[in-house]
């Protein structure tokens, strides 16, 4: 081949590879294993170059650790369940299922072209019936366990999807998809009991050593653990059977600045009130009109209802506070009832302001009654104050101090007790679509939600009701409305029953994948000879907006897959290292349209010149600076047009090459353009070698130096996650090999080197070098090259020469040559000779290993 041609080279080696099965993961030998993992893709139906970036850094990896003598493991699936499915069904009259299992067809065909090292004979996608009637299983045995179970619930309900959203699918108080205005609404909902692993989770997350700190700091705010004071307060002529309200706080440091106490709509006091009160009906069905989420919550405006009650303060039993049905609290969050500090938390100010209650500044020196006002608003102070009318006398700093000191003035004096929460809630799992795992229970009126039996698994979903399509076009999930369905005999008595159909939170389904990875066609969840071989996953990768709730599940399932026997004790922590990957950005090219919105433009239907930019007829474009991809801006890069025009070897060369990879990277044609001149040259310095027959050199020894330096530096920056720093090493590498004259043979081996350093970046181009020089075999199976240590140090020394205080020159002398011996030479030097112009010097000064001076 004359010239670098990936067209005609790189499915060539993909073939190749195919028929040898190179990936094909194996238990082979006692060969030390490596699992390599990115997180699996939406099968949205078309790669992006995210996806570029994200899986060739796992493909680096992965063939990084076969060629190092590794079994490794480096599998591919899709996530495939969820709302876009069933809402691309909607707009088209067509099945999730066809819409899904096409859009797998066309990514597969995408991603294959890229040459990405996986072991395609283990893909699933979580809406394989294989793969969710085993979740279904694990359900079951979660069940037995009781990391399952039901219960009544407020939700955030979608009106217009009629289906239950969790929290980050509220946007601004609406449907992430409807746009419709949540609303809260009390459902029957499964959960797993993942609260009562809180303090498990947390303290787990300090062993995590290759695990990001910021990822560690997300998880530990998440779970949220906090020392608090639990206690009541005593009403004063309330209903039977609510003679205290109980409250938990995490500031009872203000407990003297109290000025009311709030309950949720859904406290059982409110609606108990609301019976017989209309107006106080009235108000709480508004507020469950709101959603649950804690940002929704403190943006909407501060509600309350006086309910006519009052309690008594714990310190002062002549000290009364009016009780507030109020907005902002939630049933979930604590007790669903709070005492309100408005001299020190700004929501219970507004509260205050609002309603005309009390502002008390708790920590001033105050005498007197209890309702002194203070400044409108005063935030906890941190130089030492008295807490007076409390802690008397005692001389304490506000904070984590005033907090211990007033728990144990509390319980002390018998006002309540010190109690440890976390802010972390049962993982509500039920949703109300077709397109999700089914929950392997039914409702039977004599027996009551009865387990499915494990022999009757899976319970497919439907594809079609009584030989017609379902009708997705119709609100709601389909499957409350298909009776062949939905209609089943009880497992336990055998008569007439009801399926459950809620389906599972997709969560769920990418919460154990790693773990199937490892026996993907076992009849059981896992293999646990297989998943004690694999697990843990060594390396994962993903994106940061992955790391609160998907990683903690993830976590979570595994050691409930510890409990019910499926994976080992080891896999308590499935991922022993978590690298977060920074994004591919583009510039944005927009014009305005007629009516005076943007239009905005394809990379490729732009023409950039001179820093600006054209469309064909002329137009210029306006540029804005590097942006995130986003499908609505077109600033988008189909990583197909880029195979087309320059190869794969190329955009997976480019992605890795310009931004360490937890940084972003901006995506652009020319520097797409340089990376493809870099590895055609590449290519050309290889056939050249291949084509000489020059004799041993003098300089054969230099290159070898030169190489071994290139295998220590590349295979540290692949070692640590420094790509760019390797590829850097390597450009240098290409220079110094053209630019040698040493032998063929010295260069040859050079060369073959090179190839095998860039064959986890470059593979296909890295497997027509080793071909083109006479390697053997295939260069994905070829042993890694290892530095010679000899070979790093070196044995000789650069020293500039300085005359006068300038430099003149430089020497390069054996390192351990004399002082003496360095001096002749500075000497016979032509720029000193010149300098000195027969006479001698006044000084000479040999910093041995640093500089010479001379002084004429």
């Amino acid at each position: 081949m004359s010239r670098y041609d990936p067209a005609s080279i790189e499915p060539k080696w993909q073939a190749a590879w195919e028929d040898a099965q190179t990936f094909k993961a194996s238990r082979e030998g006692d060969k030390p294993k490596y699992y390599v993992l990115e997180m699996f893709p939406y099968p949205s139906g078309r790669i992006h170059i995210g996806h570029v970036r994200n899986y060739t850094m796992g493909d680096v990896i992965a063939r990084y650790k076969l060629a190092t003598g590794h079994n490794v493991l480096h599998p591919m699936g899709f996530d495939a369940f969820g709302m876009p499915a069933e809402n691309a069904a909607m707009a088209s009259g067509g099945h999730p299922k066809d819409w899904t299992y096409n859009n797998i067809d066309t990514m597969v065909g995408q991603m294959k072209p890229l040459g990405f090292g996986l072991d395609w004979s283990r893909m699933f996608a979580t809406c394989d019936v294989e793969y969710y009637g085993q979740q279904q299983a694990l359900f079951l045995d979660f069940l037995e366990k009781g990391l399952v179970y039901r219960k009544n619930a407020m939700v955030n309900w979608d009106p217009v999807d009629m289906t239950v959203l969790a929290n980050e699918q509220v946007i601004d108080g609406c449907g992430w998809r409807s746009g419709a205005p949540v609303e809260r609404k009390e459902l029957t909902q499964w959960f797993f009991k993942i609260s009562d692993m809180s303090g498990e989770l947390l303290d787990a997350l300090d062993t995590l050593e290759n695990w990001p700190a910021k990822v560690k700091t997300m998880q530990a705010n998440w779970i949220g653990r906090s020392r608090g004071l639990q206690f009541a307060f005593s009403t004063i002529d309330a209903p039977d059977g609510f003679d205290r309200i109980e409250v938990y706080t995490t500031r009872p440091d203000t407990l003297m600045g109290a000025s009311f106490v709030g309950i949720s709509p859904d406290h059982p006091l409110a609606k108990q009130l609301e019976k017989d009160n209309a107006e106080l009906a009235a108000f709480a069905a508004e507020c469950r009109k709101m959603g649950t989420t804690e940002e929704e919550m403190e943006k909407a405006e501060k509600k309350g209802f006086d309910t006519g009650l009052r309690v008594r303060h714990p310190f002062d039993t002549a000290w009364e506070l009016p009780v507030y049905v109020a907005n902002f609290i939630l049933m979930d969050y604590g007790t669903g009832a709070i005492f309100g500090c408005p001299g020190h938390d700004q929501r219970d100010h507004d509260f205050a302001t609002k309603y005309g209650l009390p502002i008390v500044d708790t920590f001033m020196p105050v005498e007197g009654e209890h309702d002194i006002q203070a400044e409108p608003f005063v935030p906890a102070k941190t130089e030492k104050v008295r807490f007076t009318r409390l802690v008397a006398g005692a001389e304490i700093q506000t904070g984590e101090e005033a907090i211990d000191a007033t728990i144990d003035f509390c319980e002390a004096n018998g006002v309540g007790q010190g109690v440890t929460k976390f802010r972390l809630r049962d993982w509500g799992l039920s949703r109300q679509r077709y397109w999700g795992c089914p929950i392997p229970v039914v409702h039977c009126d004599t027996c009551g939600v009865v387990p499915e039996k494990k022999e009757n698994l899976p319970i497919q979903l439907p594809y079609d009701e009584a030989g017609k399509p379902i009708d997705f076009s119709i609100p709601g999930n389909p499957l409350d409305r298909h009776p062949t369905w939905r209609d089943c005999a009880c497992p336990s008595c055998g008569k007439p029953a009801q399926r459950e159909t809620d389906t599972m939170d997709t969560f769920v389904d990418s919460s154990w994948y790693f773990a199937r990875f490892t026996a993907p066609r076992a009849g059981t969840p896992t293999d646990m000879a297989d998943a004690d071989y694999w697990m843990n996953v060594d390396q994962y990768i993903g994106g940061i907006e992955h790391a609160i709730l998907h990683l903690l599940y993830s976590r979570f399932f595994a050691r409930g897959m510890i409990e019910t026997g499926h994976l080992p004790q080891k896999c308590a922590e499935p991922f022993n290292a978590l690298f977060t990957q920074g994004m591919v950005t583009h510039a944005i090219y927009k014009t305005t349209g007629a009516d005076g919105r943007p239009v905005y433009h394809y990379p490729e239907e732009v023409e950039l010149r001179d820093g600006k930019g054209f469309l064909k007829d002329g137009t210029e474009v306006t540029i804005v600076p590097s942006a995130k991809m986003s499908k609505s801006k077109n600033n988008v890069v189909d990583p197909m047009h880029i195979i087309a025009t320059y190869g794969a070897d190329t955009a997976r060369w480019f992605v890795l090459s310009d931004s360490p990879p937890e940084r972003d990277v901006e995506w652009t044609a020319s520097g797409a353009e340089a990376a493809s001149k870099h590895l055609a040259r590449v290519f050309r310095i290889a056939s050249e070698i291949a084509a000489s027959d020059v004799a041993p050199t003098k300089e054969d020894d230099a290159l070898l130096r030169e190489t071994h330096k290139a295998i220590h530096d590349v295979t540290m920056g692949v070692e640590s996650f420094g790509f760019n720093a390797s590829i850097a090493k390597l450009y240098a590498f290409t220079n110094a090999l053209h630019k040698s004259r040493a032998g063929t043979e010295a260069k040859t081996f050079a060369a073959k080197t090179l190839a095998q350093l860039m064959s986890p970046m470059t593979p296909h181009l890295s497997e027509e070098l080793w071909q083109l020089l006479g390697g053997e075999g295939l260069i994905a199976n070829a042993p890694w090259p290892v530095a010679d240590e000899a070979m790093l140090v070196e044995d000789s020394v650069t020293l500039p020469i300085q005359v006068n205080g300038k430099r003149r020159g430089e020497l390069t002398v054996p390192k351990d040559l004399p002082k003496y011996e360095v001096e002749k030479l500075v000497l016979a030097h032509e720029a000193v000779v010149k300098a000195l112009d027969g006479g001698q010097p006044k000084k000479l000064i040999v910093v041995p290993g640093r500089i010479v001076n001379v002084v004429v």
